[in-house]
């Protein structure tokens, strides 16, 4: 079985991103959501398990709070990432980089 993290960065003023609300979810299913911590981490998806199995996946950030709250505009006001989990076990994590125009991502570890 596989884990998963994720880490959003705001490049823009060069630190982690707090409080944005990530989705995890598999074939359309919801599999849990959670925040960003004070560094900008989520390592628990809340009602996901911790463990899993190989497949396609999604992560959803919700960046448009993020930047309203900061006073700031945004142009995507959602990011998804889709991504394949191989066969076990491995960590998969997945870093955002932000910005209020822009994007990118790739698999971290």
């Amino acid at each position: 079985m596989n884990s998963l993290s994720t880490h959003v960065l705001d490049t823009a003023v060069g630190r982690p991103a707090p409080g944005i609300r990530v989705s995890l979810s598999r074939d359309d299913a919801m599999l849990g959501s959670a925040r960003t911590d004070s560094d900008g981490r989520v390592r628990e998806f809340g009602g996901a398990a911790t463990a899993l199995s190989p497949g396609n996946y999604q992560l959803t950030f919700f960046v448009a709070e993020y930047f309203s709250n900061a006073g700031r505009e945004c142009f995507f006001p959602d990011i998804v990432i889709r991504f394949t989990m191989g066969a076990g076990p491995q960590h998969y994590h997945v870093p955002l980089l932000l910005s209020p125009f822009g994007y990118s991502t790739y698999r971290g570890n």
